[in-house]
């Protein structure tokens, strides 16, 4: 249990702090300091490159050669020898998030339109981005505290589901999950199966084949195709 409760306290710490400068930095774009969002990206991006160098400061300083083994299979990604225990842990979290995200779903769609007229319509963005931070820190949280991380889900299954819907935000958030869910079981099946010396980890693969899916998403996007 110590790996997935540790995980969870670095979650909630580093969303306690991203969603503290959701809030300041929406401030200051609706004084006029404007660029809200993209102070909230560069913001996470400093989280994210922080959490980074903690993670190879763990890895330089484990203690012996099974902790060094164990973190870094866990970086890797995987679902092998995982039971109900983690099921039940994450469950709750998952649940929490997802119901928060559902509450934003409709805010989010206002928000697609910009910042400005957002607020016009009576949106507080600073208290969505705020929402959002939680409700997705909540569920990658406890998904990555038990499963490790696996990457590229997120990335690129909604751009799949999205011909599929009516590409609103609010559209996207339950067929997202489940199609994502199930993008991870097949690709867990199918690394299971491959005639390898050694069991290929589900994260190793999945950015394997989802950094040049989403590679090719970009230019399609930049043709303006989706």
């Amino acid at each position: 249990w110590s790996l997935p409760l540790l995980a969870l306290i670095g979650a909630g710490t580093g969303m306690a702090l991203l969603a503290l400068i959701a809030g300041r930095t929406s401030s200051d774009a609706a004084g006029g300091a404007g660029g809200g969002i993209a102070l909230f990206t560069l913001a996470g991006l400093m989280i994210a490159s922080l959490a980074g160098a903690l993670t190879a400061l763990a890895i330089t300083l484990a203690p012996n050669p099974f902790a060094l083994s164990e973190i870094v299979m866990w970086l890797n990604g995987a679902l092998t020898d995982r039971s109900w225990r983690e099921v039940m842990l994450a469950a709750p979290l998952v649940a929490a998030g997802i119901a928060v995200l559902m509450l934003a779903a409709r805010s989010l769609d206002a928000l697609t339109l910009g910042e400005d007229a957002a607020r016009s319509m009576g949106l507080n963005p600073a208290r969505l981005l705020v929402l959002l931070v939680i409700g997705v820190g909540l569920t990658v949280g406890a998904g990555v505290a038990v499963a490790g991380i696996i990457g590229f889900v997120g990335l690129v299954v909604p751009h799949l589901v999205r011909p599929l819907t009516d590409r609103l935000p609010s559209s996207l958030i339950g067929p997202s999950a489940l199609a994502g869910a199930c993008l991870v079981l097949a690709a867990d099946s199918i690394v299971r199966v491959l005639p390898l010396v050694t069991e290929l980890r589900l994260g190793i693969a999945l950015s394997l084949i989802g950094a040049p899916f989403f590679g090719w998403l970009l230019i399609r996007m930049r043709r303006g195709r989706l």
